[in-house]
């Protein structure tokens, strides 16, 4: 059966697919995915570079092992930092380890006070992605207005196998993403 073409039903088919994944995954099997950080992404990951990562909500890809990773090699970690859904999202700085104070839409970040960055790499979060390297996200279109000043930045989507599509509902605004990184495998175009 065809899945109605819009992102708000496209939304919960793939949130409920990511939920059950997840949730059928053995505890060693979730800890080992994303454990390692990958040839085709650690050619980015050079010392001084800044990679932005996020805090994982609910079934979200963990990329709490990635940034670790990221940061032994030397590359400077930064966070997503959002006030409401109206607000731009910045990236401020922070090392693992560090306090994350609570936000917005059930987030940690780092305090407002970290100091801002713009990321060289931007490791996203998202509900769903497709054969162009399109991002279904939560809604909010933070990420996409976010990508849409960071011309620069290479932008990874983490995923799980499970959220593919190979065509989802899009808008003239969404950015594509450079890769998507899933347990199984690195994709790009």
């Amino acid at each position: 059966m065809q899945p109605d073409f819009d992102k708000q039903s496209q939304r919960l088919e793939f949130r409920k697919k990511r939920d059950q994944f997840v949730d059928a995954l053995s505890p060693q099997d979730r800890a080992l995915a994303f454990s390692k950080v990958p040839s085709p992404l650690a050619q980015y990951l050079l010392p001084g570079k800044i990679v932005a990562g996020y805090i994982a909500i609910g079934s979200e890809v963990d990329p709490a092992a990635l940034l670790a990773q990221a940061h032994k090699m030397g590359c400077d970690i930064a966070l997503p930092h959002v006030t409401s859904k109206a607000a731009p999202m910045r990236f401020l700085r922070w090392t693992p380890g560090d306090n994350l104070v609570p936000g917005p839409f059930g987030l940690l970040q780092p305090s407002e006070n970290a100091p801002p960055c713009t990321p060289d790499i931007v490791l996203t979060p998202l509900v769903a992605f497709d054969d162009r390297l399109m991002r279904l996200g939560q809604g909010a279109g933070h990420y996409d207005r976010a990508l849409s000043v960071l011309e620069q930045a290479i932008a990874v989507g983490l995923a799980w196998s499970v959220q593919h599509a190979p065509i989802l509902a899009s808008d003239i605004w969404d950015m594509p993403l450079h890769a998507i990184l899933t347990e199984k495998s690195w994709i790009t175009i």
